[in-house]
């Protein structure tokens, strides 16, 4: 067998991608020929006997390249192909097997044991220089996509690290929004006043407070940020500062009077402040909704302004259902809008529901909405359910409407529950 050197540019070029060649053959001198050959290519060569010393080697220094004979004692070439698929390495070996055989059926059987390429003996120079070729080709492939690979798991770990970064934050965040509503339930003597706060994902636009104005005025709230996640959950921590319980002098809602006593600002009017602050102070495309009630908790005279947020409802003592305002503008989206104050009596089991279109807006199976109309069967079965009993029923019976599907928007509702005979104006 003649064998003639390559040029040093394939060489090279090969070397990229094969550096340590093993060559399997039984036969000493088969070994000698091609190993003197591949060396003078540049090729680090290492020689085994039979198929149990080769794999001796590929333990100790996986090979690039393996060049075993299909004759040999103790274990042919194909059956030494299995073993080296078998074993564990970092990158692919390439392996081909040297034979006299030429049938369909041997060629078949070798591929089946794992060889990617043939050469027959005798091996031709120009056959065996394109064969490595071929196979340095698929080597740099396979370790280009292996190095993309790893880049591409790096890459996610440190997204993942990212993610959970982020993950610990938004719970944290949660935490502080829903601190924004630290009590979920109030007595006041002649009402009582539940209050719910659901996000569908960790942070969400729902706001629902109260403030206490004097020991006989309250006043309470509902709001609906445009969007979800962070920047509506910043706008809702913003507009808690606006009506702050903790804090009467930065509370728009209220006025000084005469005397120099906090008293409620008229709702319509503090919804036309909020909107000038909106658009003057705040530089977004985010907008919200709104409902704010003045309660005299003395009279049971309940004034309200609504701004695009969804019908307040009042459930009397009898189990009637009456949905109040006009809807009205939403909160930013229009300099100068005006907005209607209405005013509704509460009596002795009379109760005011204010809540988000994440009520009725929720949809079932079908894409159906609840409406106003489903809302209002659900409070007349929820007649006899009470404070924040009622609030989470509320919740269980929107589960089931939707299919214990997720909610797809937050979902929030402030209850006032009147339980004292009211003076009449």
């Amino acid at each position: 067998m003649t064998l003639t050197a390559t040029s040093t540019d394939h060489a090279a070029e090969a070397a990229n991608a094969i550096r340590q060649v093993l060559v399997v053959d039984d036969s000493r001198l088969q070994r000698r020929i091609l190993s003197a050959s591949l060396k003078r290519w540049g090729f680090d060569v290492r020689e085994a006997e039979s198929a149990a010393e080769a794999l001796e080697i590929c333990r100790e220094a996986p090979p690039d390249l393996v060049m075993s004979d299909w004759m040999m004692p103790g274990m042919t070439g194909p059956e030494f192909c299995r073993e080296f698929r078998q074993m564990a390495r970092d990158t692919y070996g390439y392996f081909i097997l040297l034979t006299s055989k030429s049938e369909k059926d041997a060629i078949a059987h070798g591929l089946d044991a794992g060889a990617d390429d043939f050469l027959t003996k005798p091996v031709n120079a120009a056959e065996l220089r394109a064969r490595i070729s071929a196979g340095e080709r698929i080597l740099r492939m396979e370790r280009e996509l292996t190095e993309k690979n790893r880049l591409i798991t790096s890459t996610l770990d440190e997204l993942q690290a990212v993610y959970d970064s982020l993950e610990n934050d938004l719970i944290e965040a949660k935490k502080l929004q829903q601190s924004l509503v630290s009590d979920r339930y109030r007595d006041f003597g002649p009402a009582e006043v539940s209050m719910l706060l659901q996000s569908c994902g960790h942070v969400g636009g729902d706001l629902v407070g109260m403030f206490v104005v004097n020991p006989t005025r309250i006043g309470i709230y509902g709001i609906d940020v445009s969007g979800h996640g962070i920047s509506s959950a910043l706008m809702t921590a913003r507009l808690a500062g606006y009506l702050s319980s903790a804090s009467p002098e930065q509370n728009v809602a209220l006025e000084r009077n005469a005397s120099g006593d906090f008293v409620p600002r008229p709702p319509a009017e503090t919804i036309k402040i909020l909107n000038q602050l909106f658009l003057s102070e705040i530089e977004t495309e985010l907008y919200f909704t709104m409902v704010l009630a003045d309660v005299d908790l003395e009279t049971g005279r309940v004034s309200m302004a609504q701004a695009g947020h969804p019908h307040p409802v009042v459930q009397r003592a009898s189990g009637a259902v009456e949905v109040l305002g006009r809807g009205g503008l939403p909160v930013g989206l229009i300099d100068g809008a005006e907005y209607d104050q209405f005013d509704v009596s509460m009596g002795p089991g009379d109760r005011l529901m204010i809540c988000s279109d994440g009520v009725v807006e929720c949809a079932d199976d079908a894409g159906n909405l609840l409406g106003d109309d489903g809302f209002a069967a659900m409070l007349a079965e929820l007649r006899q359910t009470r404070g924040t009993a009622c609030l989470e029923s509320i919740i269980w019976k929107l589960s089931n409407f939707a299919g214990d599907q997720d909610f797809t928007d937050d979902v929030s509702a402030v209850l006032l529950e009147f339980r004292q005979a009211a003076t009449t104006l």
